[in-house]
């Protein structure tokens, strides 16, 4: 079979002495064959290799990294910590871990941005991290990690039984919170920017959605759950 006039000058061009590098030998090369797979990686290699700065998480053997976190994301994080720590603890209902401490899946080692582990579950903690799934889990979003809380995660934990799933969109100042219930499906029972949720994983506690976007004074939250007088 003949080949088109234009194929055969850039063939007649590339045997020219001195056109075809080393270096575009090695890009034609990848474009030929494909870009090269990551190395796989085991779960415990990469709990070795990860420290408190890395910002990464582990899916079927392969490091994900992702971007750092923003004034307003930990700003949340820092209350919901104070506010579900001290309910926690008031209660004995288990532990309320914020990032950075790893929940590993069946096929994934997540980094959520604030799990709880019921009293009856906390054999699964190990010094590095969860074995096993949280009975409550909690992400904020940013426009980076929108598609994967709501995509890959969202099933993943749903899959992996965790009770309960709060999605807090702090852009958007809306808040989603979902429910595990027959059959294994998660259902949305509360959403908005304001209102009440009442929690089901952490019996009796009552959350301001309003909160989440303007801080009270700990104090505040901690009267509405009737933690002080």
């Amino acid at each position: 079979m003949e080949m088109e006039p234009r194929a055969e000058q850039v063939l007649a061009w590339l045997r020219e002495p001195g056109v075809l590098t080393e270096e575009l030998r090695r890009r034609l090369l990848e474009l030929l064959l494909g870009s090269p797979s990551p190395p796989r990686i085991s779960y415990e290699e990469f709990l070795a290799e990860a420290d408190e700065d890395t910002r990464a998480e582990w899916v079927d053997g392969t490091i994900i990294p992702y971007s750092p976190a923003s004034r307003t994301h930990q700003e949340i994080a820092r209350f919901l910590t104070a506010l579900l720590s001290t309910y926690v603890e008031a209660h004995g209902l288990g532990v309320v871990l914020p990032a950075p401490f790893q929940m590993k899946l069946s096929r994934s080692g997540r980094e959520p941005d604030l799990l709880f582990v019921a009293h009856d579950h906390l054999h699964r903690l190990h010094p590095t991290h969860l074995e096993g799934p949280a009975d409550l889990v909690v992400e904020i979003v940013s426009p980076e990690s929108a598609p994967r809380d709501r995509g890959e995660k969202f099933y993943e934990y749903q899959e992996a039984g965790i009770s309960e799933y709060w999605l807090i969109d702090p852009q958007s100042q809306w808040a989603e919170f979902y429910r595990l219930e027959f059959p294994g499906r998660y259902r949305l029972i509360t959403e908005g920017s304001s209102g009440e949720y009442l929690s089901q994983a952490l019996p009796g506690l009552r959350l301001r959605i309003e909160w989440l976007w303007e801080p009270p004074p700990l104090l505040e939250a901690f009267r509405y759950n009737q933690l002080i007088p």
